[in-house]
């Protein structure tokens, strides 16, 4: 089931929120947690029993490892979860490329990875090392848990939500008209940025991948249509589950936070995918000695969180070269590149955007040669020409939308909502328009979603 679907929308939705609101307060969790296994169900129901187990051993090493050495506990219930992970994630990967390399024959098991495992893993890992660690508390109740990990707004694609974010909240939140109303708008926002700016990207995309005249321009026009794709698409999804969160009664981290307005490859992993970058960051890079140790071991830490970062996102190789790709930057720039960029914010920021759209090529490949072919025509070695016919009627028929997407990237509307918000006319303007818009909005996305084909979110296949 998707939040850009009319299932969703019109018939989920509406009969959950309805049933949480007339629940007394002791059930709240109960209800969100049924709901969130319908949701999660609908499309899997075979994997809802691996989701409960890898939640059932959560719960237990929390309870072990008062009882017992917390060490050998941690180790046990940490491995086990991601041996759920690396199973159904990677098992094909490996055996390909075991092939590959000793010309074997080992038959792959074809394993389809349920949707989400990567984001509820990293939950509930996040979980058990916060208790092991002293940070929280175990969690005594398993519907509170279950209800934090399955919960249905940020089950399928993050942001990753930690046990420290919500474990209060899992036992008493607050719930209030004004929090509602605030949600609506979020997910309303979410819902039109992925329905009415990055399928319209994606479609983009779509033909250049299908056309015979991929000439430099049309290159250059695919990785920027591609770099915005990917960032409303998963930047919408985040905008609707966090407002999905104060439905009810819910605060959820940011995820993203204008990434594209970044002056160096460093502060860009400080705004894009927060939730990931912190995850890896507590997890991974300070537990590895972070950089307070020699120079040679901080590049490897570096090397090794961002090879994890990269493969964490699917088990191909054009992933894992994407996290290299960014800890060679991030290597160059901590050593050598940093402080002569803050020089001058007009070439940082050109420098910057120049790298993440080299990035997301990478990240959309289909494979390792398909970006050597990407990179090559993207730098006049194909020996395609410059510009074409085809390249300009569809930069004339996108023009508009990829105007659109680019002004939405950067916090200039946030900053002329904020604007008008300071003179009292313009502010009574908006506060009567703005149902007025996000109504429309919502009517606009309907229309799309009834008349369109099927829209995943991309972050569904991680």
């Amino acid at each position: 089931m998707l939040f850009s679907g009319v299932t969703f929308l019109y018939y989920f939705l509406p009969i959950v929120l309805f049933l949480y609101i007339v629940a007394p307060k002791k059930l709240k969790n109960f209800v969100l947690f049924v709901g969130s296994l319908v949701f999660y169900a609908w499309g899997e129901p075979k994997y809802v029993f691996l989701m409960l187990v890898s939640v059932l051993i959560g719960y237990l090493a929390g309870i072990l490892m008062e009882k017992l050495p917390k060490k050998p506990v941690m180790f046990v219930a940490v491995a086990l979860c991601l041996s759920f992970l690396i199973y159904f994630k990677y098992t094909d990967f490996f055996i390909d490329n075991v092939n590959a390399v000793l010309k074997t024959q080992i038959p792959a098991l074809n394993v389809i990875m349920p949707i989400g495992i990567s984001f509820y893993t990293f939950q509930i890992i996040s979980y058990i090392l916060d208790v092991y660690f002293g940070k929280v508390k175990k969690q005594k109740n398993y519907l509170y848990l279950a209800t934090y990990i399955a919960m249905f707004p940020q089950l399928i694609a993050g942001p990753i939500v930690r046990y420290s974010d919500i474990n209060e909240q899992l036992a008493d939140r607050t719930h209030s008209a004004d929090k509602l109303a605030e949600g609506i708008k979020r997910f309303v926002v979410g819902l039109a940025k992925k329905v009415l700016i990055a399928n319209q990207l994606g479609e983009l995309c779509q033909i250049f991948q299908n056309s015979d005249e991929k000439t430099v321009a049309f290159y250059w026009l695919y990785a920027l249509a591609a770099s915005l794709h990917i960032y409303f698409d998963f930047s919408g999804y985040s905008d609707m589950a966090i407002g999905l969160g104060k439905f009810f009664g819910f605060e959820f981290p940011e995820n993203f936070n204008y990434p594209y307005m970044s002056k160096s490859i460093t502060e860009f992993w400080r705004r894009w995918h927060m939730s990931l970058g912190t995850w890896f960051r507590d997890y991974v890079y300070i537990p590895l000695g972070g950089n307070r140790v020699g120079k040679g071991k901080h590049i490897f830490n570096i090397l090794v969180v961002w090879f994890l970062t990269g493969f964490w996102h699917g088990a191909q190789w054009n992933f894992i070269l994407w996290g290299l790709y960014f800890a060679v930057l991030l290597v160059v720039e901590k050593f050598w590149l940093y402080k002569n960029l803050e020089k001058s914010k007009f070439l940082s920021r050109i420098y910057t955007l120049f790298f993440i759209l080299i990035s997301f090529v990478i990240f959309n490949a289909g494979s390792v040669r398909e970006i050597a072919v990407f990179v090559k025509n993207m730098f006049f070695m194909g020996g395609n020409a410059i510009v074409g016919p085809e390249y300009l009627y569809y930069l004339r028929s996108y023009g508009w939308i990829l105007t659109i997407a680019i002004f939405g990237a950067t916090c200039f509307p946030k900053k002329l909502y904020g604007l008008c918000k300071k003179n009292r006319v313009v502010e009574y303007i908006t506060v009567v328009a703005e149902p007025i818009v996000l109504l429309a909005l919502l009517l606009l996305c309907t229309a799309y979603l009834v008349d369109g084909s099927f829209n995943p979110f991309l972050y569904f296949r991680f």
